[in-house]
């Protein structure tokens, strides 16, 4: 089956020093670039963290200190990697609550600016939690019939993640025609995320509500001018660079400098 594209698509999928976005660091990154045309492109990067990869997670993705001590750091590859992804709409397992904003917070980190207003997202894991409930390892087994080798490894994931996909739009018969923007309204969940880790996200009247702590549900202009001290707590908190610059724009827009 062909996927119905109107512009590159790229699956990917790293492994991490941790789950923490902030303050962990990206070892390794897979990715596969589907174009409209058909042809692929498929790469795996190694990265030197520059901090030791803890034990816990050593024996989750058996990436060690000395795999990757003479590999490239982040800062050293962030434009090529931001080329892989820029003006391409992007899918992942479980990639819109973790390996997008990681991806953004390391890029970020680097100096180097992503823009991704005009992507679109897919997250394959929303898709087979809303129709079957399981992870990218049953899915597979579901989806492909087959069992994962090296499960844990970037280079699995990834690929599987687009094998699991493609299997997808063969098993539902009403995802099979429908576009890359369509999947991505109907399951990825950035959709009414305001910043990409969903600390802000937009109420049925579009307007940026906080998704988080005390003022859960409020709105972000409301708590701004009530609590004027939230925003400096924020700015000098552990919250992702791309969060703290939406919560920015949006105290601009209400001094109208925006």
């Amino acid at each position: 089956m062909d996927l119905n594209l109107k512009k590159p698509i790229v699956f990917f999928d790293v492994e991490s020093t941790g789950l923490d976005i902030v303050k962990d660091r990206i070892i390794e990154l897979s990715y596969l670039k589907v174009f409209p045309n058909g042809e692929k492109e498929e790469k795996t990067l190694r990265i030197n963290p520059e901090m030791h990869i803890p034990e816990v997670s050593q024996a989750v993705h058996h990436i060690s200190d000395e795999d990757v001590k003479d590999k490239p750091t982040f800062k050293q590859v962030a434009k090529d990697i931001k080329a892989v992804f820029q003006g391409a709409d992007i899918a992942g397992f479980n990639s819109n609550r973790f390996d997008i904003p990681i991806l953004v917070q390391e890029l970020n980190r680097a100096g180097v600016d992503l823009d991704l207003e005009k992507s679109n997202f897919v997250d394959v894991q929303v898709i087979y939690h809303k129709r079957e409930k399981r992870d990218l390892e049953a899915a597979y087994r579901f989806y492909c019939g087959r069992e994962m080798e090296n499960h844990h490894s970037a280079s699995c994931d990834t690929r599987v993640t687009y094998e699991v996909f493609m299997a997808q739009l063969e098993h539902y018969a009403d995802l099979a025609g429908m576009s890359i923007e369509e999947l991505s309204e109907q399951y990825g969940t950035f959709n009414r995320n305001v910043d990409l880790a969903g600390r802000f996200i937009y109420n049925d009247k579009k307007q940026e509500v906080f998704n988080f702590g005390k003022y859960k549900g409020q709105l972000v202009e409301d708590v701004l001018n009530k609590d004027s001290g939230y925003y400096g707590w924020m700015l000098n908190g552990d919250f992702p660079e791309n969060t703290k610059n939406v919560l920015t724009r949006i105290k601009l827009r209400m001094a109208g400098k925006l």
